[in-house]
């Protein structure tokens, strides 16, 4: 079964780098219904094609993967801790705050 949300992922990111999908389908090789085929969930790309569509839009597999990958969870939240550490301090301090405050509640659920 063909996961959506990794096609819902692939649009998002196309749309944030500017791209239509005639110009993503042109940069990889295919054809605009195969890109929209995609985005819509009806198929999954071949290896290949997704490689070249991660590489287009200058992204990783987890990035599209996110939703769909335990693992990818883990990573994810290693680079948020790596991205919050860049921030000053007492911005730190507040985004740990709420997502203390969002555990507890996931927590109490």
């Amino acid at each position: 079964m063909v996961d959506k949300r990794i096609g819902r992922r692939i649009k998002q990111y196309r749309e944030k780098k500017g791209f239509t999908q005639e110009q993503l389908a042109e940069k990889i090789g295919v054809s605009t219904n195969y890109i929209s085929a995609i985005e819509r969930g009806a198929v999954f790309p071949r290896c290949e094609n997704l490689i070249a569509i991660l590489n287009s839009l200058e992204i990783s597999a987890n990035e599209i993967f996110v939703d769909v990958l335990v693992k990818a969870y883990e990573i994810n939240a290693s680079v948020l801790s790596e991205e919050i550490r860049t921030l000053p301090y007492e911005e730190q301090r507040r985004i740990f705050s709420v997502v203390e405050t969002m555990i507890q509640e996931a927590k109490n659920k």
